[in-house]
């Protein structure tokens, strides 16, 4: 993937992208760059698929197919509060859309859409027991 520094710049950052069917709506991104972890997001697995077709999102994550000579990538902007609380930080990442939907696919043979399960009783028993 590369990070998109301005409009003339990208940097190449790996992404480790993982599934729990646990957490079956989620897919968890670790953003590193030279072994140090720059950033995890949890994103919704069935907004990156659809993100590969068209613009998704809103708000903190918006993800959008964006041609990049003969190839497809995804363009996923990501925002969200500072860890110096000064503000906001943004940041515009590109990755290869057909590996990011193959991924996705991936996650469909583990846990099929509509298939998903929540589990709410342990989740707001593990919850109140931390209260």
């Amino acid at each position: 993937m590369q990070l998109e520094v301005d409009d003339a710049r990208r940097v190449p950052v790996q992404a480790h992208l993982s599934y729990d069917a646990d957490d079956p709506f989620a897919v968890t991104t670790a953003f590193s760059h030279e072994g140090r972890i720059l950033a995890v997001w949890r994103l919704d697995r069935e907004m990156l698929a659809e993100g590969a077709l068209r613009p998704v999102g809103e708000g903190d994550v918006r993800l959008r197919p964006q041609r990049a000579g003969a190839r497809t990538v995804l363009r996923v902007e990501l925002s969200g509060c500072a860890q110096d609380g000064t503000g906001r930080d943004r940041a515009v990442v590109l990755a290869p859309a057909h590996a990011v939907v193959d991924f996705v696919r991936s996650t469909f043979d583990v846990v099929a859409p509509g298939r998903e399960r929540v589990r709410v009783d342990e989740f707001l028993a593990d919850l109140t027991a931390r209260g």
